[in-house]
């Protein structure tokens, strides 16, 4: 095999890893090793055509975009502040709908959202969906101070950094487990199959099998 006929698919570890196996095997290909119990971060497929990169999920845009990576799967919050910072580049073909969960605004228990977003009124939000967040507020006429952080986000309402936190929830146990609560939705996520389009251009033979065996799989689901 050389390397011109090697298709590199980028995804993180968690819920999308889980997810997307399955539409991997409807498509007649078997993933080798679990990435939770491996150290690599290159992990070969049945099909000597195709190879996984094991990446943060912040990350997966940058290697499509890029071209270390033809494929990638990544949820909307992701890509959506991945491409207000840095544009084109990326085709995102197909809307896969796994890794469900939301972005949502939560607050700490006994806090008075209400009177706090009042049109006018000034919040202090902590968040890594910094462009979702400020886009949110803004269509509520609220002026918001972003604080950014990148974990532990229901620290901040907990000690005084911020007033409120927009953050992906899928259960709410973490929420509750730290006496927060959720108190508006922001978005529905799914996650997507996203493409270099570079690679679609002078590769679409090779990519577009892969390409269908998704879309069948994922309206299968």
């Amino acid at each position: 095999m050389s390397d011109n006929q090697l298709i590199t698919l980028a995804l993180s570890k968690g819920r999308i890893f889980e997810d997307t196996v399955p539409l991997l095997e409807a498509a007649g290909i078997q993933v080798s090793e679990n990435p939770e119990s491996s150290r690599k971060l290159i992990l070969p497929t049945s099909d000597p055509n195709l190879r996984l990169l094991v990446v943060r999920a912040s990350d997966v845009p940058t290697y499509v975009q890029y071209g270390a990576a033809d494929l990638g799967i990544a949820g909307k919050d992701i890509l959506y502040e991945h491409t207000q910072e840095h544009p084109g580049g990326l085709y995102q073909p197909i809307d896969l709908d796994i890794a469900k969960c939301r972005l949502a605004v939560a607050v700490r228990e006994g806090f008075d959202y209400e009177a706090a977003v009042q049109q006018g009124a000034r919040l202090r939000v902590a968040t890594k969906y910094v462009n979702v967040a400020r886009e949110h507020f803004a269509r509520k006429g609220v002026y918001v101070d972003i604080i950014k952080l990148y974990g532990s986000m229901e620290l901040a309402p907990l000690v005084g950094l911020a007033d409120a936190i927009v953050d992906v929830v899928s259960t709410g146990g973490t929420l509750r487990a730290n006496n927060l609560v959720e108190v508006e939705d922001v978005w529905p996520v799914s996650s997507r199959l996203i493409v270099n389009q570079a690679s679609l251009k002078t590769r679409g033979a090779l990519l577009q099998p892969l390409l269908d065996a998704f879309a069948k799989a994922s309206t299968s689901e």
